[in-house]
């Protein structure tokens, strides 16, 4: 018995030094790929000089390149470079070896997305409909929040506004608390499908602000409205942003 666990063991001491050389050979290969085409895409662009290395200070294969050769060059062209290695498919962060690892995230241009227009056309025809005097969304609406959802992912990072509205019926502090929690109903609904709390403000005004050319008492007042408040998109961090140092 003693003999078979023996043989047992050494069984599966051969399994563990294989699957440690594989893992190892796989990332191997893998650093060897990266180099590769980062060499190739360099020389692409104009800069056969800079070398990315895909090793750690330990000399272990890694994803995150340290990039060199650019002494010599200025901030643009080594941006250019460090941009062109991040380009490559499954490259991580990217350091120089010559500075700080991704220094530069700076602020980048970002221009409006068109969520509001999105969600503006959705609910032009269609409106978010409740239960009689209730914040409970109405089956059919759900498909609508759910078209709501994907038209505002664009926009993730962005501050976005729910404004829930009534008519002028009844009393208007019920009124106001009706709003209040039909925005927040919404708010949670496009939570559950993924949209991030933090970028949602739910408020409700009542009656206050009627429809352009209806009077408060029109029924069709009772709405939902969504507004893009502050356009303010996910910023990278620093060890994921090429940067020139």
């Amino acid at each position: 018995m003693f003999q078979r666990f023996l043989i047992a063991l050494g069984a599966l001491s051969v399994i563990a030094i294989g699957l440690v050389a594989s893992t190892s050979g796989s990332a191997d290969q893998m650093a060897e790929r990266l180099a590769l085409q980062s060499e190739q895409a360099l020389a692409e662009a104009d800069l056969p000089t800079i070398e990315a290395r895909f090793a750690n200070r330990f000399g272990h294969p890694s994803r995150h390149p340290v990039l060199s050769g650019g002494e010599d060059l200025d901030e643009d062209a080594r941006l250019k470079a460090a941009q062109t290695v991040a380009g490559v498919a499954g490259v991580g962060g990217i350091s120089w070896i010559d500075g700080t690892v991704n220094a530069e995230s700076g602020e980048r241009q970002f221009e409006p997305l068109h969520c509001q227009e999105d969600v503006d056309g959705l609910l032009r025809v269609r409106t978010i409909r409740f239960e009689e005097a209730s914040a409970a969304l109405v089956p059919a609406s759900r498909l609508l929040v759910n078209e709501v959802a994907t038209a505002l992912r664009p926009c993730l990072g962005a501050i976005i506004a729910i404004t829930g509205h009534t008519d002028r019926s009844g009393s208007e502090p019920d009124n106001i608390a009706l709003s209040m929690d039909r925005a927040r109903a919404v708010r949670e609904a496009l939570v559950r499908r993924g949209i991030p709390r933090e970028g949602l403000r739910a408020r409700g005004v009542g009656s206050s602000e009627p429809i352009p050319g209806l009077t408060a008492e029109d029924p069709a007042n009772r709405r939902i409205e969504f507004r893009v408040i502050q356009m303010k998109p996910l910023q990278p961090t620093p060890v994921d942003t090429p940067g020139p140092r």
